[in-house]
């Protein structure tokens, strides 16, 4: 991964972060209901397949980009890369209810899994 990569992929999720804040604040029981509704599973499916890639292609920036010291880095690689498998499980089960409410994405908002992630991912930013 390189740092454009990086910096895509913390885009991406802090994008659909956003969009979920946004969501969250209309009070919709069903996202087939609202036209936003299809953008909504858009930026579910692009921040799944972000957190999927700093889950398994993050440590390798820091040979990428050659980051010193490497264990320093790693040890953050590593805390960041599970976190991002935990918020892209809870992404994921979102995605795949039929009907995804204001309420489920406020909980998923709430979620310390993704909460975490954009806060290891902003300290990754800020020291690469």
């Amino acid at each position: 991964m390189t740092r454009a990569e990086l910096a895509a992929h913390i885009e991406t999720i802090e994008k659909a972060y956003e969009f979920f804040l946004a969501y969250a604040a209309q009070g919709a029981e069903d996202d087939a209901a609202v036209k936003v509704g299809a953008q909504l599973r858009q930026f579910l499916g692009d921040a799944d397949a972000a957190l999927r890639a700093l889950e398994t292609d993050l440590a390798s920036i820091i040979e990428t980009e050659g980051l010193e010291p490497p264990d320093a880095y790693r040890a953050v690689t590593e805390t960041t890369s599970r976190d991002a498998a935990a918020a892209g499980a809870a992404v994921r089960l979102v995605l795949a209810q039929e009907a995804i409410s204001s309420g489920l994405i406020d909980n998923l908002n709430a979620s310390t899994h993704l909460r975490a992630v954009l806060t290891d991912l902003f300290l990754l930013d800020d020291v690469i």
